[in-house]
């Protein structure tokens, strides 16, 4: 199995940026395909991007043109770097990883999560 552990959250100005990680500890990264999801306040889980395994991407419509997936395999982590940001982007953001053909755009897909980082986006 593998733990994963996210960072880089924190408070934000309106229209200003985030890098978060997510950091994978066991072997094998290399074959898991990745997902953020997040949480708002009130609100129930939605994902955000996801990667394949094979680098395939695909973006929920509120991250398209403004957050970007990646992930560095020999660092065994996956980012997400988010731009523009704005207050509806508030929430707990997960990870997740999962052995998956393709993207996996379902949270049920997914056999491990990590704790989760907060991004709060107001001024």
């Amino acid at each position: 199995q593998v733990q994963l552990v996210e960072s880089g959250g924190g408070l934000v100005q309106p229209g200003g940026s985030l890098r978060l990680s997510c950091v994978a500890y066991g072997s094998g990264f290399n074959r898991y395909a990745i997902g953020w999801f997040r949480q708002a306040p009130g609100k129930e889980r939605e994902g955000v991007a996801y990667i394949s395994s094979s680098d395939g991407l695909w973006y929920e419509a509120p991250a398209k043109g403004r957050f970007t997936i990646a992930r560095h395999n020999a660092k065994n982590t996956a980012y997400l770097q988010m731009n523009r940001l704005e207050p509806e982007d508030t929430g707990v953001y997960y990870c997740a990883a999962g052995i998956i053909d393709g993207v996996g755009r379902s949270a049920e897909e997914y056999d491990y999560w990590g704790q989760g980082t907060q991004v709060t986006v107001s001024s």
